[in-house]
């Protein structure tokens, strides 16, 4: 236990770190939206390509992706209902789903490669292949559904998630994989480089996007997201790892993906669709926050 906690301690050190960079603006308040892109677009791929060209698919791993799938729809399904017996704003709900079900990718990355190794590195980037896209679709459908704005452009959408970096990536390496393909030694040593900055530079862009001042307008909204997200989907997802007859590790790597905090590209879909920004923006906080004190009942049960 102690050995899994200090290796947690730097994840979130880094996190508090980022924020403590935005409250003295360093290096500089331009910075950070650069260092996003340089993550969102070098960095985190190389990781997945890399992660994900040595990757051992079989058919554990399918069962695996569709436990992943099926608990989220589930827990989307759930939320719909709910909201049929107690209703909310149609934007604010828009909301809610995403941060029922989106996480972060950051997080889960460092958390799983922390605590399970290697293999957990790899089974979280093989839930990330087909959790990212099929994730955008459903959050989409949720805006066609429930928004305001009649007029979505969807070609644009699909056009968005195609270009998606993170899910390019997830492609070219599935592909190198079930390819007879090599990658060579050069451009591999460059791939081991360049991931090793991802994932620290993914977790100080998470704390410098903390908005603090937000978590005062929590209301009844806020709580229906957090506990479909550290409640309802963990539970979903637990069960069917187990109906499914999935070894333990996959089974912990499953309850940690379900209680990773929403991801903050929620805010970017909220703001494209008219969602509800400020909801949105105190989910994306709220859930940070509380992730810390979920993973504490992890480790104990699963870790």
């Amino acid at each position: 236990m102690e050995q899994i906690f200090s290796s947690l301690i730097p994840i979130f050190s880094l996190i508090v770190i980022g924020y403590l960079f935005k409250k003295i603006s360093f290096p500089s308040h331009e910075f950070w939206p650069m260092a996003d892109k340089l993550t969102y677009y070098i960095l985190m791929p190389a990781l997945l390509v890399l992660t994900l060209s040595k990757a051992k698919f079989d058919a554990n791993s399918i069962t695996f992706i569709l436990v992943s799938i099926l608990a989220i729809f589930i827990t989307m399904i759930i939320l719909m209902i709910f909201n049929k017996f107690s209703p909310t704003t149609n934007d604010s709900f828009t909301s809610i789903v995403q941060g029922g079900i989106r996480f972060n990718t950051y997080v889960f990355l460092a958390l799983s490669g922390s605590i399970f190794g290697q293999n957990g590195l790899i089974l979280s980037a093989i839930i990330i292949t087909f959790a990212i896209p099929i994730l955008n679709i459903f959050c989409i459908t949720i805006f066609a559904l429930y928004s305001q704005n009649n007029k979505i452009d969807f070609m644009y959408l699909l056009k968005s998630i195609l270009k998606n970096p993170l899910i390019i990536s997830c492609v070219i390496g599935a592909l190198i994989n079930f390819s007879t393909l090599q990658i060579p030694i050069s451009i591999e040593n460059l791939l081991k480089i360049l991931s090793s900055a991802a994932l620290p530079m993914g977790l100080l862009s998470i704390g410098y996007a903390l908005v603090l001042k937000e978590i005062k307008s929590t209301k009844k909204d806020l709580s229906v997201s957090c506990i479909a997200k550290f409640v309802v989907l963990p539970i979903i997802i637990y069960f069917l790892g187990k109906a499914f007859q999935l070894d333990e590790i996959m089974i912990s790597i499953l309850v940690l993906f379900a209680i990773m905090p929403t991801a903050p590209s929620s805010f970017i879909l909220a703001r494209q669709l008219n969602g509800d920004l400020s909801l949105m923006t105190t989910i994306i906080t709220v859930q940070t926050i509380l992730a810390g004190l979920f993973l504490i009942i992890f480790v104990k049960y699963f870790a």
